[in-house]
């Protein structure tokens, strides 16, 4: 128990608050659907039921199918464990990167957005694809994926089986996975997770166009500003073990091996010494390396071309 509570206290507050509202909510459920009118009740006006009129006389539910898993069984248990460990995974990254109110942002708009495309392909295409009650986090998860995948196109995460592979293309196989499922008479949720996943990659767009769409979530972290970030920390005079040390967070963050603030900076900069030789710290790209550190101490991460990001990442797994 008490290792279970240092590791939820290291967890940081948007993570940590998501995974309490949905574990706790799930644990609820198994106890008050047990009772008929309450479990009727959940899912006529909390669940996303995107008929119209009903859902324009109960736009809450847009929201509160998010952070629903009702079925029961086995199935339901995959279902949160599967959404939960995947907000884990990419989610806490993300909160570290760039603020915890980026995060809570992203889970509640990509939520959004697949609920809104739900609710408008259940009524203009009446087919049974696009029919049944949404619930559970899943849009708003693949939203964060996709967040992610874009705004780090050479984030890659370790999968069973599979390997390595970049994020990007695990939520495009997955989408592509749960349509064909869906066609097969699945009973997915497929309208509200590509909605969810488009949520995510217009997010990823209005952030790399500077447009804001995340302060407002400040309001539940006592609206304060950004969370420094790894890539906003880095100094212009980054040089020799420290340039190195802040290489070897990115690589552990590009390639799933840590978080990005997993790695002390002691670690870091010992490592850094030993490696004087290699090519972010010498080599013929040093010079460059320097420029794209710089440009990302002033203007962030975001701010990088692709190309730049390409040589950050070959800099990251040459260092």
């Amino acid at each position: 128990m008490n290792q279970f509570k240092l590791w939820y206290n290291r967890q940081p507050p948007a993570l940590r608050a998501l995974l309490v509202i949905n574990v706790v909510i799930y644990i609820l459920w198994q106890f008050l659907r047990l009772s008929s009118p309450i479990e009727a009740f959940v899912w006529e006006h909390l669940a996303l039921n995107p008929g119209l009129p009903g859902i324009l006389l109960q736009p809450w539910q847009l929201l509160t199918y998010n952070f629903l898993h009702l079925a029961p069984g086995l199935g339901g248990l995959i279902h949160i464990a599967f959404n939960m460990l995947f907000l884990y995974w990419i989610g806490k990254g993300l909160e570290e990167m760039h603020g915890s109110h980026t995060l809570m942002a992203v889970y509640i708009l990509a939520g959004l957005a697949g609920g809104l495309i739900t609710v408008i392909l259940h009524n203009l295409i009446p087919i049974a694809l696009f029919q049944g009650i949404v619930h559970g986090a899943s849009a708003s998860v693949l939203g964060v994926l996709m967040t992610v995948a874009i705004l780090y196109p050479y984030k890659k995460i370790a999968l069973l089986l599979l390997g390595t592979i970049r994020l990007l293309y695990i939520v495009i196989g997955f989408l592509v996975l749960d349509f064909l499922l869906a066609l097969g008479g699945g009973g997915r949720s497929v309208t509200a997770h590509w909605g969810g996943a488009l949520g995510g990659f217009l997010m990823a767009k209005a952030e790399h166009s500077k447009i804001d769409m995340t302060s407002w979530a400040r309001i539940f972290f006592g609206g304060g500003g950004r969370s420094p970030s790894p890539s906003r920390r880095v100094s212009r005079a980054s040089s020799g073990p420290k340039k190195k040390g802040w290489i070897d967070r990115l690589d552990d963050w590009l390639t799933g091996a840590a978080s990005p603030q997993s790695s002390s900076s002691t670690t870091s900069e010992s490592s850094g010494s030993s490696s004087s030789g290699s090519q972010a710290d010498g080599g013929a790209d040093d010079e460059e390396v320097d420029r794209i550190l710089d440009k990302i101490s002033e203007q962030g991460y975001d701010a990088l071309t692709e190309e730049e990001k390409r040589i950050l990442y070959e800099a990251s797994k040459d260092s």
